[in-house]
């Protein structure tokens, strides 16, 4: 998921794929444990595009704090 992407995104669209992604990302951290995996490259895009997510909404929530 590319940043613009995101920027376009509005805020509680942003919070729900926070929540997709965790739990995906749970999925594919219990399929490593029992040996099916769809690999590593999976897991890391997943935890980027969660830390660029809530890099957006701190961003947005600091905009408005002003």
């Amino acid at each position: 998921m590319k940043s613009s992407e995101i920027i376009e995104m509005k805020t509680p669209d942003l919070k729900k794929k926070v929540l997709d992604l965790r739990e995906e990302l749970f999925m594919l951290k219990f399929q490593q444990a029992t040996g099916k995996t769809e690999g590593v490259e999976k897991c890391r895009s997943i935890r980027k595009d969660i830390a660029r997510i809530l890099t957006i909404l701190k961003e947005r929530a600091t905009a408005e704090a002003k």
